[in-house]
């Protein structure tokens, strides 16, 4: 043989087998792994790739169309070649069935009426002995594969890359969407990827394996055959795939639990019983550092969130119908593209900072992005809020003053008054647009106005009195007292 695997071209060489090419001719470089007799209109199922497929001419269909498609099935499972034996029941072969042999390179041989398959398949069996040691050999290594995750801690890259070596195969990873299954594991071409988990794993030049896991599989793994190697065979790829498993199961686990300690750290910020020191060493093994905000997420899921957020780092922490988020501020741009999510966020600040101004700031920029349809209002950009004090008493103070009498009444009646203000003022005080906002009458909404002047004491004609109830409406909206929404 030319080289350590047996090819198409050196069957042609072995001269008790006495094959003459029929159609193909540029495929005889191909390996073949076993020679197999069958009858079948569609054996694909069964294969593995690189058989050689022999038959008496009962598998092959009359007419031209049918013939090139049968050819192609083959072509498609990876066989190497088709050995038809002359006469027999060979139906008679058309143009269009050496036409796709000839366009697919995929080499059709005649076998003499005098040579018996098992022949072929006997000399096919003795060659590739050689090569089934070194399969063996390939695989015993690969199985060991399980003790270096252990005892060498390999990140995924080295680990896939060390079966690369081993099997013969260039590995790629991906979901069943065809996104990335493990960091740093490059994804294949989508197109490869099968319709179903139960499709031949067989495809040309290589394998498409399912990667399992708990409810269904993960994802795909596909193994090409690399130039100048010795692929190792399905059985290591099919441990290839299992090793990926049990990474990515590690994997998931490592970020739940980073997850889970993440989200306690952003408790204690919140409650802010953690010094700067250890809130910094803290956030390090979270990999934030430099320049963090504090995001409140509102309508969405924490899946959604998690989804979006892939691998950059973060906190999560959910509370109520709240998600709040620290990271870099470039995390609003992927929390942005939640559909309906409503996101607010706070000005940057240092690692290590106290939060509670930072937690007022997002939960005020979150309860306006909700009422301005804006899936991100980041603090500051408004140009009435970004002049309020960073003191709660001093808004506490503010809100009392001129808005308790309307927050007790809307209360006790169960009204909306400071709503029905805040969406008049919010339309620059057109009534008609208001009140359909409202889904009211303008009488009403006129009422509401007049009811609300008297009980804050305030002319809302006068432009003063209407500057002071604005910026209190604002700072109830940052403690969290101006939320009802229409």
């Amino acid at each position: 043989m030319a080289s350590d695997k047996l090819t198409v071209e050196d069957l042609l060489s072995f001269p008790a087998l006495q094959l003459s090419v029929k159609a193909g001719g540029a495929g005889l470089g191909r390996s073949v792994s076993w020679a197999h007799a069958s009858e079948l209109d569609d054996p694909t199922p069964w294969l593995l790739g690189s058989e050689l497929i022999m038959t008496a001419g009962l598998a092959v269909p009359a007419t031209g169309a049918a013939q090139r498609a049968y050819l192609e099935r083959l072509d498609d499972a990876g066989v190497s070649g088709l050995a038809l034996s002359a006469q027999l029941h060979m139906p008679v072969l058309h143009d269009d069935f050496f036409r796709a042999a000839e366009e697919r390179g995929f080499p059709v041989l005649e076998v003499p009426l005098s040579v018996p398959f098992i022949a072929v398949a006997q000399e096919v069996a003795a060659a590739v002995q050689e090569d089934a040691r070194h399969r063996l050999g390939a695989q015993l290594q690969v199985f060991g594969s399980l003790r270096w995750l252990v005892a060498e801690d390999l990140d995924t890259p080295a680990l896939l890359r060390r079966l690369e070596r081993l099997s013969g195969y260039d590995v790629y990873l991906c979901t069943p969407q065809g996104r990335p299954l493990l960091p740093g594991v490059p994804v294949p071409d989508p197109s490869v990827l099968p319709d179903s988990v139960d499709a031949p794993p067989t495809v040309p030049g290589g394998f498409v394996l399912p990667v399992p896991a708990p409810g269904g599989p993960a994802g795909f793994l596909v193994a090409y055959e690399r130039e100048g190697a010795r692929p190792a065979g399905l059985a290591v790829a099919q441990h290839i795939a299992t090793v990926a498993a049990l990474r990515l199961a590690m994997v998931r686990n490592e970020r739940e639990t980073l997850r889970r300690q993440g989200a306690e750290t952003l408790a204690e910020l919140l409650q802010e019983v953690l010094d700067p020191e250890a809130a910094r060493r803290r956030l390090a093994r979270h990999s934030i550092e430099g320049e963090t905000v504090l995001m409140v997420v509102r309508h969405t899921t924490d899946e959604a969130l998690l989804h979006v957020l892939a691998d950059q780092p973060h906190l999560l922490l959910t509370r109520g119908e709240d998600r709040y988020v620290l990271g870099a501020p470039e995390l609003a741009e992927a929390v942005g593209t939640l559909p309906v999510a409503a996101t607010g966020m706070s000005r940057p600040f240092r690692p290590g900072a106290a939060l509670k101004v930072a937690q007022r700031e997002a939960v005020w920029a979150a309860s306006k992005a909700a009422e301005s349809g804006r899936p991100v209002v980041r603090y500051g950009d408004d140009l009435t809020g970004r002049w309020l004090p960073d003191d709660p008493a001093v808004l506490s103070a503010l809100v009392e003053n001129v808005l308790g009498e309307v927050l007790r009444y809307d209360a006790a009646h169960d009204s909306q008054l400071l709503v029905s203000v805040r969406t008049w003022m919010e339309r620059d005080r057109r009534t008609e647009a208001a009140a359909a906002a409202l889904h009211i009458h303008p009488n009403t909404l006129a009422y509401r106005l007049r009811r609300f002047g008297t009980l804050a004491d305030r002319d809302l004609a006068s432009t003063g009195a209407l500057s002071e109830v604005w910026l209190a409406i604002q700072a109830a909206g940052t403690l969290g007292l101006a939320d009802r929404t229409v």
